[in-house]
């Protein structure tokens, strides 16, 4: 499922580009001119993230942040050509996530957005059943595949593979993660770490990586399969 945002910005060219920049990107892209319309579309949708104009007709941004503030965690990021410290400072208080001023970079923007919507979904990774390590075994075998933990080796009967160091941590967290689905982003937290800072898609990378080395047909993989809108998951 794509994720959706709502623009609210009554300047007609920032929010068609905003509009189109963000479409690019992938996501689906709802619009409000005013604070009250965007108010209540936001009480309505269930949007993944707002992007939310200070300055506008009918209701101000800080006031549609405070209101839907006290109903809704939706993270919102504030947009204001008052580049000043109190703004900014207000706007945090109202609740907002984050805070831009204009002009800004879109490349920032649309960088800051991937970053506020991954901190959402791995907060709701946490707050699903926890990913337990079992304890600990030396060998995990399954079938004619071997992790040997102690010496961070792969066989596939009797033959070592070459795997580099973050091709072995992934498939081992898949490993004793096995039948379980795990997104992308816990597979980045777990496997890369917090500090991460680079694309998802290094996932999926390091996963074809991974099926050409451990698939007998990596074009039909039957160990590491893909869950689509979810991730990947391991079945031995």
């Amino acid at each position: 499922m794509k994720d959706s945002i709502l623009v609210v910005e009554d300047e007609k060219a920032l929010r068609e580009t905003l509009v189109y920049n963000l479409v690019r990107e992938g996501y689906e892209v709802d619009t409000s001119v005013d604070g009250i319309e965007a108010l209540e579309k936001a009480r309505r949708e269930n949007f993944s993230l707002i992007l939310l104009d200070i300055m506008l007709p009918g209701m101000d941004g800080f006031e549609v942040c405070r209101k839907l503030r006290a109903e809704k965690n939706t993270p919102i990021l504030m947009l204001t050509a008052r580049d000043d410290e109190i703004d900014r400072v207000v706007g945090l208080e109202v609740g907002a996530d984050d805070y831009m001023g204009k002009p800004f970079s879109m490349r920032e923007l649309l960088a800051r957005v991937k970053a506020m919507l991954r901190r959402v979904r791995l907060m709701q990774e946490e707050n699903k059943p926890a990913v337990v390590e079992p304890p600990s075994k030396e060998i995990l075998q399954f079938s004619d595949l071997t992790i040997d933990t102690i010496r961070r080796e792969v066989r596939i009967k009797e033959e070592i593979l070459d795997l580099q160091p973050k091709e072995y941590d992934l498939l081992h967290f898949l490993a004793i993660n096995r039948g379980r689905a795990l997104s992308r982003d816990k597979i980045l937290e777990e496997v890369w770490g917090w500090d991460y800072t680079g694309e998802s898609r290094t996932v999926d990378v390091h996963i074809r990586w991974l099926r050409q080395k451990i698939e007998i047909d990596p074009a039909q993989p039957k160990r590491l399969i893909t869950v689509r809108s979810s991730g990947y998951r391991f079945d031995g």
